[in-house]
């Protein structure tokens, strides 16, 4: 039986019929970020971030009637951010998706932000710019897309870094895939003290952000490194090609979460809104005791991915923070 390893590209569209697009302003150091399925997806969400920033959440419960969405999104600007789920509805109407109800269709879209109005970029914008930052990223999908500081990821910190965007998939040995796509905007360290060392170590596959390894010493664990409060928001996918319920999508989206506390310290704290949607193409069937399996993989995908999108964030003019290759490549 083969070992899991990363699908051919290790990114979140290594999961058969999923696209990503991204859309960025250099200027506002800001951006969003859309995972877009060929056909519409089974989805589910957990928070667990004490402030978060969403649209049609409530929607993905497993009790309510809507049982698929046309897309994701991720997203920068805080409540203004959520703009971005908007435009993205409006280019799915302009293809003709979206859920009917009689003659009209609705696309189904829900969305979570990040606050990063403080990260140095221009904000003083006449016209909210996200509802066309999320259409420039639907008609951006694709297989591949840009890691690091780029769509959602654009002008995202993490405690004395950069953070950005990131992506990480496995296959299983049952041939079910399973990839994680991550906007990193944690108030906590992906880093162990001053070292260039992850917390996601331990999960590296193939050197994926370094190969540095595990750190030796293990710094003092209070107080624990800190960005400024207020500033903060890790939001993620998780998405597979294994058939899901509503109720199953839900479980995936909570056994994530254990991925962006091995890569984040601390992680789910009061100021941030640290939030997962797990979605399912349904293109593989789930086989029996295949859930935990899932709910594994999953969480070692999102801690990759969390450590991917800082190791890859590059530096722009009016950083606040060095990105992990200038202080550490």
């Amino acid at each position: 039986m083969p070992a899991p390893a990363p699908g051919p590209r290790n990114l979140i569209t290594d999961v058969p019929g999923l696209g990503v697009g991204n859309a960025d302003d250099a200027r506002l150091k800001s951006g969003a970020t859309v995972l877009l399925g060929d056909q519409p997806m089974v989805a589910g969400v957990h928070v667990m971030g004490g402030a978060p920033g969403t649209r049609e959440t409530d929607l993905l419960a497993p009790d309510r009637m809507v049982q698929a969405v046309d897309a994701l999104v991720l997203a920068g600007g805080s409540a203004f951010g959520l703009g971005a789920a908007q435009g993205v509805a409006d280019g799915l109407l302009a293809m003709g998706r979206g859920f009917a109800v009689g003659a009209a269709r609705v696309p189904i879209v829900p969305g979570a932000i990040l606050f990063d109005l403080l990260n140095g970029g221009d904000k003083n914008w006449e016209d909210n710019p996200y509802p066309a930052l999320g259409r420039a990223a639907l008609n951006a999908c694709a297989r591949d897309f840009t890691l690091g500081s780029a769509g959602a990821g654009t002008g995202c910190t993490v405690a004395g870094l950069k953070g950005g965007l990131g992506s990480a998939s496995l296959v299983l040995p049952s041939g079910v895939t399973v990839g994680a796509l991550v906007a990193v905007n944690a108030v906590g360290s992906l880093t162990v003290g001053d070292t260039a060392h992850f917390w996601a170590a331990p999960f590296e596959m193939d050197g994926e952000f370094g190969g540095r390894g595990i750190a030796t010493l293990t710094p003092p664990l209070f107080p624990p490194p800190l960005k400024r409060l207020g500033e903060a928001t890790t939001i993620a996918i998780i998405a597979t090609d294994a058939v899901l319920d509503k109720p199953q999508a839900t479980r995936l989206a909570i056994a994530a979460h254990d991925g962006m506390a091995r890569a984040i310290m601390p992680a789910h704290t009061p100021h941030d809104g640290d939030l997962v949607f797990a979605a399912s193409t349904g293109l593989r069937p789930l086989a029996d005791g295949g859930a935990l399996e899932l709910g594994h993989a999953a969480a070692l995908c999102l801690s990759r991915a969390v450590a991917r999108g800082v190791y890859h964030a590059s530096p722009a003019p009016n950083d606040i923070l060095p990105c992990w290759q200038t202080r550490f490549g």
